[in-house]
């Protein structure tokens, strides 16, 4: 089975209703980190009239999971409707492919690693 990893990265205001959403979509594991970040507007914010020149970091979330590979274009139709505001700040999400997953503990690998295991 092929596995991705897909990391969102959005504003913190958005990660406690995205993390309920997930929730709904089966998503049973996910880490989540704080950055600092900003995207083509250089940490503009949308209220400012003119564009940055210089590089402003802003907070941000990321939202990292790993799921089926088949899982992920629903997946992403599914972020970009629970993240859209059409205001600047939205987010970004990339996806990447994975090799393989372990689990330390009890060395299962695959699937087996992602879903629970024994106790």
């Amino acid at each position: 089975m092929e596995f991705s990893r897909v990391e969102v990265i959005t504003g913190i205001s958005k990660i406690t209703a995205l993390q309920k959403a997930l929730g709904r979509f089966r998503i049973s594991g996910m880490t989540v980190y704080q950055v600092l970040g900003c995207g083509v507007q250089h940490g503009t914010q949308e209220f400012e009239v003119e564009e940055r020149k210089d590089i402003q970091l802003l907070p941000k979330e990321v939202v990292m999971i790993v799921l089926p590979a088949a899982e992920v274009p629903d997946l992403i139709e599914f972020l970009k409707k629970e993240l859209y505001t059409g205001h600047i700040g939205d987010g970004k999400i990339f996806v990447s492919k994975i090799t393989d997953i372990v689990r330390v503990r009890t060395g299962e690998e695959g699937m087996e690693a992602l879903i629970s295991g024994e106790k």
